[in-house]
């Protein structure tokens, strides 16, 4: 099976995807109402799409095309206020979060789509232990080898994006003692993981073939990889944040993703090699068990440093590439850092106030609607 032709994109523009939980207003546990949101919001008016999940009590939400972080904004508005309305009248809530604090995964339902029953029929279990929640990125790319080095590039900084997004700590009701535990969901997927180390489409090419031939897989969507080139869309996407409990925080994300992609585009500061992944599951294990607070290893120098300081230092060096719709997003962003702040602390602070687990999840619908 041949991949599909790279389309053309315009380089840095941006597209943002949420997958959201939805909770019962009563406990706050999750609840099965994505087809009744879907019925009901069929006919909305939005800048991107509102798609079903696989478990039918979540949904996700996509921008179109967008060129810089206040697009982005403005269009998860729209979708945004939107979802809140159709929620309102099903008396049910939204929230963000990489995992529900306390739902059980064997309570969940797959939705009723072709694509998800196969899932399950490979998977089993790992299916409904799947209602994990992400933001996917996409940055678009002037070309298919382009896209390559933009991924591998980007690949140091995965690290940076899960500490970043990091928002499931709890898991069944427990503390796991990690920022993002939700990453470890989809480790426990075959084809999980990085991407093969290609710079050159051709090479890429025949590895999609080699996989196509296995049988093993049959199109792009079949790869769990934190970062997967998008030909459809001519794009790059980062798959690794987990959901943010704002939209201003996803926002926020995209806009660094899109300012290292600028600065890649206009200096080209390193050549990716394969030995950038010596250290990459030990990067990626430290931003998920520690959040910002975790130990980076530079892959080129092999020096150490602390994820947080690593962060800041590259926020100052690609400051000159910010777009200025975008700049007081990353103003933010920065701001959150000096202060060791993410989404996982804030929940953990939350619930060290309620200890409560349901008035944690309440709290996060509030966040998410205004």
């Amino acid at each position: 099976m041949t991949l599909e032709a790279f389309q053309q994109s315009q380089a840095l523009t941006l597209g943002v995807e949420l997958e959201l939980q939805l909770v019962n207003t009563n406990h706050y546990d999750l609840t099965p109402y994505a087809p009744d949101m879907l019925a009901l919001l069929k006919n909305a008016q939005v800048p991107g799409s509102i798609v079903p999940e696989v478990t039918t009590s979540m949904i996700e939400i996509s921008t179109g095309i967008c060129t810089d972080a206040q697009d982005a904004y403005q269009q998860l508005t729209v979708t945004r206020d939107a979802l809140v309305k159709a929620a309102d009248k099903l008396n049910i809530a939204l929230a963000g979060g990489g995992t529900h604090p306390f739902q059980q995964w064997h309570q969940q339902r797959i939705y009723n789509k072709p694509r998800f029953k196969e899932i399950t029929a490979l998977y089993g279990y790992l299916t409904k232990q799947f209602t994990i929640f992400g933001q996917h990125v996409h940055v678009g790319c002037p070309g298919a080898d382009a896209a390559l080095m933009m991924l591998h590039r980007l690949s140091r900084y995965i690290p940076h994006f899960i500490a970043l997004s990091a928002s499931s700590p709890f898991v069944q009701g427990q503390d796991t003692a990690f920022d993002s535990a939700r990453l470890n969901s989809v480790f426990a997927f075959p084809l999980s993981g990085r991407a093969p180390f290609a710079l050159h489409w051709e090479d890429f090419e025949r590895y999609y073939e080699k996989m196509t031939a296995t049988g093993v897989i049959h199109s792009m969507k079949d790869f769990y990889w934190d970062i997967r080139p998008k030909p459809e869309f001519g794009t790059v996407e980062v798959r690794v944040f987990d959901t943010p409990l704002s939209i201003e925080r996803a926002v926020a994300l995209a806009a660094y993703v899109q300012a290292l992609g600028a600065w890649f585009l206009a200096e080209e500061p390193f050549e990716p090699s394969e030995d950038d992944y010596l250290v990459y599951t030990y990067n990626r294990f430290q931003a998920c068990r520690f959040g910002l607070e975790g130990a980076y290893v530079d892959p080129a120098s092999s020096e150490s440093f602390g994820l947080r300081e690593h962060i800041l230092l590259t926020l100052q060096r690609i400051q000159s590439y910010v777009p200025d719709n975008s700049k007081e997003a990353l103003l933010q962003l920065r701001k959150t850092v000096n202060e060791g702040v993410n989404d996982a602390s804030r929940l953990r602070e939350a619930y060290a106030q309620a200890q409560q687990l349901p008035e944690v999840v309440r709290q996060s619908t509030l966040r998410f609607r205004y």
